[in-house]
């Protein structure tokens, strides 16, 4: 059962249909595009538009380079698009994964209001702690991430 500290949320009502929205979050190699946090680089081959049960790579960079692989473990087509991370090999997963990245959409007036949340329940191995310690930052990185889809979508 997640704690209050596990997750956090950031949401915006962005003029632009739930479709056009979830067809960009759908799309592993866009997500350099939305993301507000600066860290992801490329999908890596192989990542295409997502789906239930899809597995994707990313090439990110926080100070150093490094790899994360997800799955999509929530899908309901121009309403919620989850995935989960954990780094690619299997030395990783004692160091840290298993946190969770949800896009919700809601259509609203004068658009889609859009949720995403950064869930760190399921985070496993000695990186909990010290990831926890960055909320305040990634709940700033999901308001750009907002501003930004809004920037792509209403272009």
């Amino acid at each position: 059962m997640p704690t209050p500290n596990d997750v956090a949320s950031a949401e915006r009502v962005i003029p632009a249909p739930p479709e056009k929205i979830f067809d960009l979050l759908a799309d592993p190699s866009r997500h350099r595009d939305i993301d507000g946090s600066g860290t992801v680089r490329d999908a890596k081959a192989g990542s295409e538009r997502l789906t239930l049960g899809s597995q994707f790579g990313m090439s990110m960079k926080m100070g150093l380079p490094y790899s994360m692989t997800s799955e999509v473990i929530e899908y309901e087509v121009n309403r919620r698009i989850a995935w989960q991370t954990r780094p690619p090999v299997s030395w990783g997963a004692k160091l840290g994964g298993g946190r969770i990245w949800r896009y919700e959409l809601e259509p609203v007036d004068g658009g889609t209001l859009v949720r995403e949340t950064w869930d760190i329940s399921q985070e496993a191995g000695l990186s909990k702690p010290l990831v926890a310690r960055g909320r305040a930052k990634t709940v700033e990185n999901m308001d750009k991430t907002l501003a930004r889809i809004e920037e792509l979508v209403t272009a």
